[in-house]
């Protein structure tokens, strides 16, 4: 025990105890953040983890949401391509061209009892725009409100006819 009051009074002893009190202080505090380094690199482990097969998830939700509509998209393709070799199809129909035109010629006259000045040029304008209209007719609403209901999509009901009446009464 004496030699341990003799050590104490020497300044060395004092300057090696100070400094090996620092040096495990400094070592608990390496040893203390080493443990929570490697607790934080595990949790930070886990959770990429985690986002990693969340994201494959969400991956696969998304190309299978795509392929399905891929799968759509194509399957429209094959029917437009279909429906338009169809509508091609009836429109070579024997005897739909004739029908066509005579629907072009009943429109035109009808035009023409309304502007009956002059016959030819009028003729003409009026077959013009007689064509014009069946092809617009042809090509969208208008042709199956026709199909439907004839008197409500037809030219006849869009142009009422007029009927002019003169009246010769003499006058004295």
């Amino acid at each position: 025990m004496d030699l341990f009051v003799e050590a104490i009074k020497e300044p060395f002893a004092w300057g090696l105890l100070i400094g090996l009190l620092i040096a495990f202080f400094i070592w608990k505090g390496g040893f203390t953040r080493g443990r929570r380094d490697a607790r934080e690199l595990k949790r930070l482990e886990t959770e990429m983890k985690d986002l990693q097969a969340h994201l494959n998830t969400q991956l696969k939700i998304n190309a299978s949401g795509n392929q399905a509509l891929q799968d759509e998209l194509e399957n429209l393709r094959r029917q437009n391509e279909n429906l338009r070799v169809q509508n091609a199809a009836l429109q070579q129909k024997p005897g739909r061209a004739e029908l066509r035109q005579l629907q072009l010629y009943e429109m035109a006259v009808r035009s023409m009892r309304e502007q009956a000045p002059g016959f030819a040029p009028a003729w003409e304008k009026a077959l013009r725009q007689a064509e014009a209209e069946l092809d617009a007719a042809e090509s969208g609403l208008r042709k199956l409100v026709r199909k439907v209901i004839p008197a409500i999509g037809g030219p006849a009901a869009s142009q009422p006819a007029v009927i002019v009446t003169e009246d010769h009464t003499d006058r004295a």
